[in-house]
Order: structure tokens, then C-alpha cells, then sequence
């Protein structure tokens, strides 16, 4: 998709997250067409971005989980109804014109939607940098994975002592030809079930008290040869490497949305009971959208989400009703009843 084009559409979803995935396929389920904009470069917000590895438990119906296959599984869902998605690129500009909310991005890129729904999480996230070799940053350096299979057969050093960190290195130790975990610290933040496998990893090795201070190669090609760690006591030791993945964490921020003139309270989106914000036509769900009594589970921006676009839907075609019927009401479904 070029930059610097205008998109229409029903309904935009800024935050390509569980929520914003969610609310993607039940915006198709009303017949909407649908546009995704998300600040990362893939789907799945927080999962993907901090614990693509991790079992998540706390959805209905799904016992465990692993994190990037439940991203998988809500974007097969929601591509059902073929949304179009913006990825690597942030909505910072809301207008409206004739009643209608227009969203400009920091390509240029205009879309003039039927409605709005935010669903950014906790906000735009922003790696934590890694104060050596920011220069490599898109060839030989990655703030988190987006294919561990890029790296089969690498060196590859992890850096890091939080949950991130310890999933890449268990992630990527069957894979590449070696893992080395550097952390400034002694003790890791992380769960101790995967560190525990990480340290019993037979391709992996782990350094603690010391942090990255260069990265060196052929900068032109892109290609990492080596990489500089200084111990607390001094004495610098060069590893192989082929990549660093630096696991840092990542601050977040609602960023331009703060400028939009919506009623916030601290970092989230006031909204009322159908999940409307301040502004017209556009709606809030999922951690960025706060109430009186707000508990902030996926499973709650789950509910919160189809509320808001049913509620759009009502909005852009009041013959419409609130009520969608069930999915299982589809032309081509059959109740058990009737299938007797």
C-alpha cells in the first residue's frame, strides 16, 4: 500500500491487538468494511510484541494458549471478512467533516471513516534502545522477533532479563546455532519455569553483570559479525553474533491521541456504557478504554469491542437493530434441531 492515498471505509480500528482483531471480525460479522492501522509492523499489539511464546490462560474457552497462536487464530477469524490492514504506521490526526471522523497517519495517508473504534492497549509502544549499535537497527539488531525462522542457524545474542527476554532465548535455542542471554543484572525478572529452560539449553549460554557495548560488521551489507560485552567489573569479552535482539522492554504512550480533544483520565479514554467517547463517532474498548468499575482482561475487551460496533453499526444505518442475532444464524448454519 503507497503512502500519501485516502481509504474509505466503515469502520477504522486503530490497534491491531487481541482486542482490535476481535473487533475487525465482528465488524465484518455486521456487514462493515473494515481498515486495521497498527503503529508495529505485525498484528497481535502486546502478544506479539513482549510474550509471543508465553501460554495464555485467561481466555474463555481456550485452556492454554500459546501467545502468537492465539494472535494467529483471532486474524484467521477476523480475515474471514477480508479488513485491509496498515501496518508500521501511526494515526496521529482526527478530524471530522460532515459528522464523519477523518483519521490522517504519519505517512499521510488519509482515511475517512464511518466511525472509529480505539483499541490501542496501553498505547503506542516504543522499544527500549540499546545505547550500543543503534545503527544496526533493521539488519544485524531487532527490538523483538517477528519470525524466528530468520534466524535458524544464526549467533544470535539476547539482551534482557525480563519475561521478552527469556522467551526469544528459549524461542530461539532449538533454532539457531547458538543463544547467548546478556543481562546487566544477576538475578532475572523473568518467569523461572523458562529460565529454567533456558539455562538447561545445550546451545545457550548466559551472561550475567554485563551489558552490550558495540556491535561490529560489515555495516554497508548489513551483516553482524561480533559483538562487545563489558562485565561490572570491566574485562570486555567478543562474541560471535549474526544478530542481537534486545529484549528491553517497551515504554508506552497514548502519543497524538492525547492532542484529539477526547475526555481522558490519565492514559485511557473515558467511554460511556455503549463505549463512546467524547467525541463523535468515535468509540474506545479494550485497556484503553476506562469507566467506573473497569477491569482491564482481554476478555473484557472482548465484550467491550462487539459493543462498540454494534453500536456503530446502529450509528451508520439506524434501521438497523443493536441486536446482531448470533453467529450461528449465518446463512448456510443449522441449529442441531434442524439438522434432525
Amino acid at each position: 500500500m503507497t503512502s500519501a492515498q485516502t481509504i474509505t471505509t466503515d469502520v477504522l480500528v486503530l490497534g491491531a491487538g487481541p482486542t482490535g482483531l476481535y473487533g475487525a471480525y465482528y465488524a465484518g460479522f455486521r456487514g462493515l468494511s473494515t481498515v486495521v492501522v497498527d503503529a508495529l509492523p505485525q498484528v497481535g499489539g502486546q502478544v506479539m510484541a513482549l510474550y509471543p511464546e508465553k501460554q495464555i490462560r485467561d481466555v474463555a474457552g481456550l485452556p492454554s494458549i500459546r501467545g502468537r497462536d492465539f494472535v494467529t487464530a483471532l486474524k484467521q477469524q477476523a480475515d474471514a471478512f477480508e479488513p485491509t490492514y496498515v501496518l508500521g504506521r501511526q494515526a496521529v490526526a482526527l478530524a471530522h467533516e460532515d459528522g464523519q471522523p477523518v483519521v490522517t497517519l504519519d505517512d499521510d495517508t488519509v482515511i475517512r471513516a464511518g466511525a472509529v473504534v480505539i483499541t490501542a492497549g496501553i498505547g503506542t509502544p516504543r522499544a527500549r534502545p540499546l545505547e550500543a549499535g543503534h545503527e544496526w537497527l533493521g539488519t544485524g539488531l531487532s527490538y523483538f522477533v517477528v519470525d524466528p525462522q530468520a534466524h535458524r542457524g544464526q549467533d544470535v545474542v539476547v539482551v534482557g532479563g525480563g519475561d521478552s527476554a527469556l522467551d526469544w532465548a528459549d524461542t530461539l535455542a532449538p533454532i539457531a546455532r547458538s543463544v547467548t542471554l546478556v543481562h546487566r543484572r544477576a538475578a532475572f525478572r523473568g518467569h523461572a519455569a523458562t529460565l529454567a529452560r533456558v539455562r538447561t539449553s545445550p546451545s545457550t549460554m548466559i551472561l550475567t553483570e554485563r551489558q552490550v557495548t558495540a556491535l561490529e560488521g560489515d555495516l554497508a551489507s548489513g551483516r553482524l559479525e561480533k559483538v562487545t560485552v563489558r562485565h561490572t567489573s570491566g574485562k570486555e569479552q567478543v562474541l560471535a553474533a549474526d544478530h542481537v535482539v534486545a529484549a528491553l522492554g517497551f515504554i508506552s504512550d497514548i502519543g497524538p491521541l492525547r492532542t484529539w480533544g477526547l475526555t481522558l483520565r490519565g492514559r485511557s479514554i473515558e467511554v460511556d456504557r455503549a463505549m463512546r467517547t467524547s467525541l463523535p463517532r468515535v468509540y474506545a474498548a479494550g485497556d484503553i478504554a476506562d469507566f467506573d468499575g473497569k477491569v482491564k482482561l482481554m476478555s473484557v475487551g472482548f465484550g467491550e469491542v462487539a459493543l462498540a460496533v454494534n453500536h456503530v453499526a446502529v450509528d451508520l444505518d439506524p434501521d438497523l437493530t443493536l441486536f446482531p442475532g448470533h453467529s450461528t444464524d449465518e446463512p448456510g448454519q443449522r441449529t442441531p434441531a434442524e439438522e434432525s
